[in-house]
């Protein structure tokens, strides 16, 4: 009878550990239609979302329509889902990685030269795919713009 009482025990315990890691892992993701604020934040459901990791120039740098062109491109009506990240950006902003039909917004806009890898905080993670689109000139790669933003995309 112990053995028995011992086993259920460890069910109960396994089904409430599943049962909570799956509730705080669905409450760390957002998931609906996006509206575009510009190349690297977009709102969904009244959630100001920065895409972690990358940035694209400023309003009045150059670029800045054109990669935010790109993202409405890549966006379109599909449905965007996003894992946040734990803490939010200086303005309160959600910080996360996003998706589009399972791909990451963030690499899409690094490797197709429209964002930069911010390697502060990335960690170099979008380094090669950075590296391959300022080699074929890609997208703002092409552009003649303000190196300020490249050189903050290198800050540490």
């Amino acid at each position: 009878m112990k053995k028995q009482s011992l086993s259920l025990s460890s069910f109960l315990i396994i089904i409430l550990f599943t049962f909570s890691f799956s509730y705080s892992l669905a409450k760390n993701i957002v998931k609906g239609k996006a509206s575009i604020i510009d190349g690297d934040t977009i709102k969904i459901k009244n959630e100001k979302i920065r895409f972690g990791g990358i940035d694209t120039p400023e309003k009045n740098q150059t670029g800045h329509e054109f990669s935010k062109q790109k993202l409405k491109e890549k966006i379109a009506k599909n449905i965007v889902t996003c894992v946040r990240e734990k803490n939010k950006d200086y303005w309160g902003r959600t910080v996360a990685e996003c998706f589009v039909n399972g791909e990451s917004i963030s690499s899409f806009m690094v490797k197709n030269g429209y964002a930069c890898d911010y390697e502060k905080y990335s960690k170099k993670k979008y380094a090669k795919d950075q590296e391959n689109a300022k080699a074929k000139k890609l997208g703002i790669w092409k552009m003649e713009f303000d190196f300020s933003w490249e050189k903050k995309c290198k800050k540490k």
